[in-house]
């Protein structure tokens, strides 16, 4: 997988999921993964270890994988926006649209 589809994944399932994180979770997880920032300066900022920083994003994006894999909320999302797009009513398809 590409490193930009990587993260359009990442943060699709952050959109969906990133509420049954904890709060440090999600604070951590936005500044790495949304954010760009270094390990190094969540790290530091939290007072954690580089690794801790690491491993909780492994975390994180394991048990948003596993929400994924159980819930399938991404997977229906994508294939709603494709069937719009695929739509030859057009303004059927632009106002479903526009509700994602």
């Amino acid at each position: 997988m590409s490193e930009i589809n990587d993260l359009v994944r990442k943060s699709l399932l952050y959109d969906f999921y990133g509420a049954l994180l904890t709060d440090h979770q999600r604070e951590i997880y936005e500044e790495v993964v949304l954010n760009d920032y270094s390990l190094s300066e969540i790290a530091e900022d939290e007072g954690i270890s580089r690794q801790g920083v690491h491993d909780m994003i492994k975390r994180c994006d394991k048990a948003l994988e596993e929400y994924e894999s159980k819930l399938g909320l991404v997977a229906k999302f994508k294939e709603i926006e494709r069937l719009a797009k695929q739509s030859s009513d057009k303004e059927t398809a632009q106002k479903i649209l526009d509700t994602l």
